[in-house]
């Protein structure tokens, strides 16, 4: 039996989506970027906690894992946690202070939040992956719900701009925060449950039902949950990666 599970993963790749569809089983957590930023202050104000800044930092930790266990469980007994790739290496840095001791990162997670279930969640497709964090950069808009309303606006509306050099860089980046993951999953002896965005979107709950079986939960708890968000590719999205799969293509044959 698992106590936690740890969604390792990297912007545009579903982990809202799939977030929302194992917080509503009611039976696994509610798993959240607790740790999203890398200064304490900003994981102190994301929990909505308010301690004495001359604590020492050791308590400020201590204090920071008991809330995020505490709102990451949700009346359950399973603890969901989303990690992003550039979000890591400072959750990571801090449960060396918390555990000194302690050998491994992976002893670190479990000494902190128990035997842990760790999920891969990719994308498959990473000119996609650019091209919606590239036009969600550019629009504002990060995420919306199957009716079409607006879930996560971060800046005001605005017309996407085709832009290869950003689209190229975003491309790497994402390829970089998967081979990291890879890295560190061998490292660790992790032979993590391996989720793709491609498998995710096509199927939502059958997906969900995979984790909540390697979780020992009754995929029944998956049975009558709807999708929470909706995909924001569209067909400037699908132009867009013509036009850089076409420049990229005339760019290798011209070197």
């Amino acid at each position: 039996m698992y106590d936690s599970y740890i969604i390792c993963t990297s912007p545009r790749s579903g982990s809202t989506l799939l977030c929302k569809l194992l917080g509503a089983t009611a039976v696994a957590g509610n798993p959240r970027s607790y740790f999203h930023r890398g200064s304490i202050g900003d994981w102190l104000a994301y929990l909505k906690l308010d301690l004495d800044p001359s604590l020492p930092e050791i308590d400020h930790l201590e204090a920071i894992f008991a809330e995020a266990l505490k709102q990451g469980r949700s009346q359950t007994d399973l603890f969901g946690l989303r990690l992003q790739g550039h979000s890591f290496e400072q959750f990571r840095d801090r449960l060396t202070l918390l555990h000194p001791a302690v050998a491994t990162d992976r002893d670190r997670i479990e000494a902190t939040i128990g035997r842990t279930l760790f999920i891969h969640l990719t994308r498959l497709d990473k000119v996609e992956q650019a091209i919606s964090y590239v036009k969600a950069q550019q629009t504002g808009l990060w995420h919306k719900a199957p009716d079409g309303s607006e879930l996560e606006r971060l800046s005001a509306p605005t017309e996407p701009v085709y832009d290869a050099a950003t689209i190229c860089k975003a491309h790497d980046t994402f390829t970089g925060y998967d081979d990291a993951w890879k890295a560190w999953f061998a490292d660790q002896n992790i032979d993590p449950l391996r989720l793709t965005y491609e498998a995710l979107s096509a199927d939502p709950i059958a997906s969900l039902q995979q984790i909540l079986l390697h979780l020992s939960l009754d995929p029944a708890s998956a049975q009558y949950i709807l999708p929470g968000t909706a995909k924001l590719a569209d067909e400037m999205s699908r132009s867009w990666a013509d036009r850089f799969l076409a420049e990229l293509n005339t760019a290798r044959n011209s070197a």
